[in-house]
């Protein structure tokens, strides 16, 4: 995902669904509450520019995460 600008709220909550994070999991992860979230889903507070950023990280890190659980699966014996 590469985002030139700010990002809107409709591609945060998009983002959020199509990932499959709840509105806590992701401010948790964030480290910010779930206040935040519903605030800049609903454009009641600007969204900051580097959001766009944090988010692929934290898309990368899911990414890895899935990859060595998918490891650790195929090296279990049934």
């Amino acid at each position: 995902m590469v985002y030139h600008g700010i990002m809107t709220s409709k591609e945060l909550k998009t983002w959020r669904i199509k990932k499959g994070y709840s509105q806590i999991e992701l401010a948790d992860i964030l480290g910010v509450t779930n206040q935040t979230i519903f605030r800049w889903e609903n454009d009641k507070r600007s969204i900051p520019s580097f959001l766009a950023l944090a988010l692929e990280c934290v898309e990368r890190k899911g990414d890895e995460k899935k990859k060595r659980e998918m490891k650790k699966r195929k090296g279990v014996k049934k």
